[in-house]
């Protein structure tokens, strides 16, 4: 009898882990970001996203979604957006380096341009343009159909990578020129795009005249009905700027940074998008503005628990575009700190661990770990890596997930830990330690290898988890196990590190962004930390959300 029932607790305990409690403690946008806005000869605003791989059809009056075209409709990773005067639509997928045309007939056609491609519009006599940006520096015209090679305006060359300067967001002016900031340089120029090209040298051979050099952050340029030019500045600024004599007044300066992208409706009313929020606000000719989308989480990656001042438990979350706290036992949001662009200072996080008094992240689209302190909200430490995936504090060092390095690696020196062989590992993802050991998680073998050392010298690698469906955050739990979040099976297990046996503890997550072709298949990073009370908090890449996860 006793055997029994010590057989039926061990069952109800069981079930009574599968069934944790799931709470959204914070939802986010419904915005993947917003970058691209565009309308439609029907008034359809057009929105969108890079890293959310998306356009949404919206109705720019309520603001909700009508439609949302994902990457089963040709897109990889559009940035810039422009409708053409028959309605179809093009866009720019910024990662992979194609321009895409959907026709009013439903169907897609691509041209490869360049890694970068990014800024894209049309003249008054239907000519389309695109500038390369971040990945390269240049101008281009394009065949309108996508059929004909594009015409090279300005290059970068070996000896000048960058001509121009990052020529983003732009609009032709009633003059005839190509009126567009200069994101890197600070400037407002106006270019003539049939005075040169294929040059490197646009400042001495191209017709350029600027507007302004003493902008700080500028991205895009566009004209209203009148002939006026509309300049955002992204720390939350919008100008109109005379094209004749540079003068520039303030149509607002109070919107939520980091502003992007802006369009005009047919009743003169300008559209942004902000990119950090995901959010879409309407300015009238007055300056008067409100919300048409509500922004918040983006992209939610790496999470970590930190004890505030007051003694209650915060939660940072590398929200892709920034780094947000939240209160952990009520989700209210406390603060959000923007990435800094171009400008030193926070780098696009995707992950975030303890490293004593800081914070460290990681960037793999910047290439660089940071060292942050919250206090100060400012870059103590940096550190240059290829391309760099999850990084956590070990043995007095870092140690950082990096594919082009060749696998998990010590950040300071690059010296091999896990080496990626395409035989045992492949995609090394998760990272987590108790200070003595390592583990790894490999997306792609579903595999977690717990790593033992002697110092610095790895001893065993030693697979503990196998078949697990893409498992990427792991973090330990207060009971000595492994919490994994398994990406592909949109769960959260708990790994027995001494038998090895896997334990589901909540299921029904929305996890499991689908990423850019030419991106590591994992995209996003899912995220697991646990609070001091064992609670445990898991971030979700669909839902742009954050769970509360309590076993019982």
């Amino acid at each position: 009898m006793r055997t029994l029932v010590i057989a039926l607790a061990l069952l109800l305990g069981a079930i009574a882990l599968a069934e944790a409690e799931v709470h959204v403690l914070v939802t986010g946008s419904a915005l993947q970001s917003a970058n691209g806005i565009a309308f439609g000869p029907d008034g359809t605003l057009y929105v969108s996203s890079s890293i959310g791989r998306a356009i949404w059809l919206i109705d720019p009056s309520d603001g909700q979604i009508l439609e949302r075209r994902g990457p089963g409709t040709g897109l990889d990773s559009p940035n810039a957006i422009a409708v053409a005067a028959d309605g179809s639509l093009y866009w720019s997928d910024i990662l992979s380096g194609d321009v895409g045309r959907r026709g009013v007939d439903g169907e897609v056609t691509k041209q490869f341009v360049a890694p970068g491609v990014n800024a894209l519009t049309f003249s008054p006599d239907g000519r389309l343009f695109a500038s390369i940006n971040y990945q390269g520096d240049g101008l281009v015209e394009l065949d309108p159909m996508l059929l004909g090679a594009p015409r090279p305006i300005v290059v970068a060359s070996e000896e000048n990578p960058y001509p121009l300067g990052f020529m983003n967001v732009f609009d032709f002016g009633p003059d005839g020129r190509l009126y567009g900031p200069l994101h890197a340089a600070g400037m407002l120029i106006g270019i003539d795009v049939d005075s040169c090209e294929a040059t490197s040298d646009p400042w001495s051979d191209c017709d350029i005249r600027v507007l302004g050099d003493d902008f700080h952050m500028p991205v895009s340029a566009t004209f209203d009905a009148h002939g006026r030019l509309h300049v955002v500045d992204q720390p939350g600024t919008v100008f109109i700027v005379d094209i004749v004599s540079g003068e520039r007044s303030v149509l607002v300066a109070d919107l939520p940074p980091i502003i992007h992208c802006l369009a005009f409706d047919p009743a003169g009313d300008l559209f942004v998008t902000n990119y950090v929020e995901g959010a879409i606000y309407r300015i009238a000719p007055d300056g008067t503005w409100h919300v048409v989308r509500p922004g918040g989480l983006i992209a939610p990656q790496g999470i970590v628990v930190v004890e505030g001042p007051d003694g209650s438990e915060m939660l940072y979350v590398a929200d892709s575009y920034s780094l947000r706290t939240f209160d952990a036992a009520s989700g209210r949001h406390v603060r959000t700190v923007p990435t800094a662009e171009l400008k030193p200072g926070l780098a696009y996080p995707h992950t975030v661990a303890r490293h004593g008094d800081h914070l460290v992240l990681a960037s793999p689209y910047k290439g660089v770990v940071q060292i942050w302190d919250p206090r100060t909200e400012t870059v103590v430490e940096q550190h240059v890596l290829p391309f760099t995936g999850n990084v956590i504090a070990f043995q007095d060092d870092l140690v950082a997930i990096d594919l082009l390095l060749g696998g998990v690696v010590w950040a300071a020196t690059g010296e091999m830990i896990l080496p990626v062989d395409q035989q045992q590992v492949f995609l090394p993802s998760g990272l987590a330690t108790d200070g003595e050991r390592l583990w790894v998680s490999d997306w792609a073998t579903g595999i977690v290898w717990q790593l033992t050392f002697d110092a610095r010298n790895v001893l065993e690698r030693l697979p503990i988890a196998f078949e697990l469906p893409n498992p990427e955050g792991v973090a330990l739990d207060h009971q000595g196990g492994l919490l994994v979040v398994e990406e592909g099976a949109g769960r959260l297990s708990r790994i027995d590190l001494a038998s090895g046996e896997v334990h589901v503890i909540a299921e029904g997550l929305a996890l499991g962004t689908p990423g850019s072709q030419v991106f590591p298949p994992s995209w996003f990073f899912s995220g697991v930390a646990v609070g001091a009370d064992g609670t445990i908090y898991v971030t979700s890449d669909v839902d742009n959300a954050i769970y509360r996860i309590e076993p019982r």
